[in-house]
């Protein structure tokens, strides 16, 4: 195995490990913060430090277009505010390993997102099949019922179900876009902007306003979410992108449960039901079903590469 395939390999690691911790991270902040005004310091600090990064590296950084005005809007106002919003609102109810499991969605609804708004032509009957077994999946680990519509697990998953469409319409939104900013730079003005509109939304419900807690524990998960989970680990992404391609680095999206899961149980002992590991998995399926075109057409790369580690 290369140098390079062994940087990769590690860097993915390294993504799946941030990603997944910020799940946990979340979790332990929501006791010193309401949750849109947690959710506003996290992109406050990673504001501060992508910019830092971009302003030393990029030689032209500011947006000056309508189309880097544009694309910030909607990266700021989906992907981080509303995206982010819902996602710390819910997971109020339910816990990092579900949390992460509803959001490992993503892919699967982008790609049906893509299949309305673009025309892209993924989505075959088998595909919509895929997306209905990701949603079935989702149901298992939400387990609706009428106790639960309006507080609890089903609420938390809803809200955070919410928060994937977010993410999916900018996604999607973002292509149609035409801007000239560099992915790392539109990361960073999108995180202030959205950073702003969630400080915004924090005062406008009434949330208590307070500065960030000075307590150890609420320091070193507001650090780990707005430094590493936000800031290194959007840079960590777009170098892989890069690198392996947007099918490989989607992958990512389903190891990071098994590590906010696994962090959970041992962090802040979570428990995990057989039902939640099943919906996962048949999520996962639905990936399988969505993607196997990709995957048959990757499939020969990755066992090329496995064969290389040994």
């Amino acid at each position: 195995m290369t140098v390079s395939r062994y940087r990769s390999a590690l860097l993915f690691l390294a993504l799946a490990g941030l990603w997944g911790g910020s799940f946990v991270a979340i979790e332990v902040g929501l006791a010193y913060y309401p949750p849109l005004l947690y959710a506003a310091y996290r992109f406050d600090v990673a504001a501060v430090v992508l910019l830092t990064y971009v302003w030393l590296t990029d030689s032209d950084p500011l947006p000056k277009t309508r189309g880097d005005l544009a694309a910030i809007g909607l990266g700021g106002g989906l992907n981080v505010a509303a995206n982010n919003s819902l996602l710390f609102t819910g997971q109020q109810y339910t816990t990092s390993g579900v949390a992460s499991i509803t959001y490992s969605l993503v892919p699967i609804v982008t790609a049906a997102a893509a299949a309305v708004w673009l025309g892209e032509s993924g989505l075959d009957a088998r595909g919509a099949i895929g997306v209905v077994l990701a949603f079935v999946g989702v149901g298992l680990v939400a387990r609706p019922s009428p106790s639960t519509l309006t507080s609890g697990v089903t609420l938390g998953v809803g809200l955070i179900f919410l928060g994937v469409l977010a993410v999916s319409v900018s996604s999607v939104g973002l292509r149609v876009v035409e801007t000239r900013l560099s992915s790392v730079t539109l990361t960073g003005w999108s995180m202030l902007f959205g950073g702003m509109v969630i400080h915004t939304a924090s005062a406008s419900v009434g949330e208590t306003q307070q500065l960030p807690s000075m307590a150890p524990m609420a320091l070193l998960a507001l650090g780990f979410l707005g430094v590493l989970s936000s800031a290194v680990a959007y840079s960590i992404y777009f170098t892989l992108l890069d690198q392996l391609g947007p099918f490989e680095i989607n992958l990512v999206s389903y190891v990071v449960p098994v590590v906010a899961t696994v962090a959970g149980v041992v962090l802040l002992a979570e428990t995990v039901t057989a039902l939640t590991i099943v919906g996962f998995v048949v999520i996962l399926a639905g990936f399988g079903l969505l993607k196997r075109r990709a995957i048959a057409d990757e499939l020969p790369g990755i066992v090329a590469l496995v064969a290389d580690r040994r």
